[in-house]
């Protein structure tokens, strides 16, 4: 894929935020601000209007990438952390019991430990091996204890695995559950079908695969599920009421929304519909498979997640036998001008789970932006920091 802009460093740090943003999301944002900045649904000027129209829009679009039927069950967030915590606290009660995996980020582990403490759940987290594949029989004895919840990542921000998620949604159905999904690595780079895949709540971020802006992002709810509002306040509607409306998606959208960021968000979901996540997911598995290729060929590495050749999002993690994850992923900032991240990665079940909890592990990941020649400068880079066969 071509470039979009000229590139000060080697950005490989899409599985944060994507980088560089295409054109259009930047003039869109200009756009808004100049024409749409007022607030939306809380005036009848024109501006408010227009602003009103952008978020619809956004919405709509949105649904059309996810296959939501209506746009209205889309709601804004600022990122996944608020999407996910809006459906986990906004489904479980008291004594609730909840179903999660092995690789689950900070933003669903944390608000579930912390309805543990408080509300008295309970949780278990279905294992998974090193190369992200879960344990069926564990998720199989799980669901058999009739949980009000099922969780999961779709993919992995560390092992890069992606989950079966609509098998895994027609059996929480079968037993009853609700089935959430974290889209944090998926959304964008792999084609999302909510009613077919059996998801009856998805949250994503707009500043990754969606290629908005941060500050962005997003949760699908089911119309068959009533969640407790996260935020209560002016939502414009239904003012003269002391609840929150019972409408949607002002019910889940108290205060004035970031209408400049969501009209990049629209640009951006445009630009990925134009180019189609399979073209998207094709990219990225090629680039990640040139890097694995060249990272096994050097003394002391070890790759995290599923082998050379299986299915996997756009990231690839590894960890040196000699030199800390940290040095590295420093050295090849300063030194070769390409960002990766080091560490925990917010995942500390997954670190768990691929023994790297007391190294962390360095973690490359690519965007539809990335070329083979920085794919290869970041091999070259690696051999020269780690050591040559």
């Amino acid at each position: 894929m071509e470039e979009r802009q000229t590139k000060p460093i080697n950005y490989l740090d899409h599985a944060a935020t994507s980088w560089p943003k295409p054109p259009e999301v930047m003039q869109a944002m200009q756009t808004a601000m100049v024409e749409a900045a007022a607030n939306p649904g809380r005036g009848s000027h024109k501006m408010a209007v227009k602003a009103s129209r952008v978020m619809f829009e956004s919405r709509r679009t949105l649904s059309r990438l996810l296959r939501v039927h209506n746009p209205n069950d889309v709601v804004f967030t600022h990122n996944t952390t608020e999407a996910l915590n809006l459906a986990i606290k906004g489904i479980l009660r008291k004594g609730d019991y909840v179903v999660a995996t092995m690789v689950e980020h900070n933003s669903v582990r944390r608000p579930l430990e912390y309805l543990k403490r408080t509300l008295g759940i309970h949780v278990d987290y279905v294992p998974v091996d090193h190369q992200g594949n879960l344990d069926w029989n564990k998720l199989k004895d799980a669901l058999s204890r009739k949980p009000k919840l099922v969780v999961c990542s779709h993919s992995s921000n560390l092992l890069g695995s992606i989950l079966p998620i609509a098998e895994m949604g027609e059996l929480a159905h079968k037993h009853g559950a609700v089935f959430l999904v974290d889209a944090a690595q998926s959304a964008g780079c792999i084609d999302i079908d909510v009613h077919a895949m059996n998801v009856d709540l998805l949250a994503f971020p707009g500043h990754k695969g969606l290629l908005g802006p941060q500050g962005t992002g997003g949760l699908y709810i089911s119309p068959s599920i009533d969640l407790e509002p996260l935020l209560h306040g002016g939502t414009g509607s239904q003012s003269e009421e002391v609840e929150q409306p019972s409408v949607r998606p002002d019910r889940y959208e108290a205060g004035t929304p970031n209408t400049i960021g969501i009209a990049g968000l629209r640009a951006g979901v445009e630009k990925v519909m134009e180019m189609s996540t399979l073209h998207i997911y094709q990219h990225e598995w090629d680039l990640t498979q040139q890097m694995i290729e060249g990272i096994r060929r050097i003394n002391g590495l070890q790759i995290l997640g599923p082998h050379q050749g299986a299915p996997r999002t756009g990231i690839v993690s590894f960890m040196s036998d000699r030199i800390d994850s940290s040095e590295i992923a420093f050295r090849l900032d300063r030194e070769y001008g390409i960002a990766v991240r080091a560490g925990m990665h917010c995942t500390p079940l997954a670190h768990q789970t691929a023994d790297t909890l007391q190294t962390g592990a360095v973690r490359a990941s690519v965007g539809v932006s990335t070329t083979v020649e920085e794919a290869d400068a970041f091999i070259d880079a690696v051999s020269q920091i780690c050591g040559k066969a």
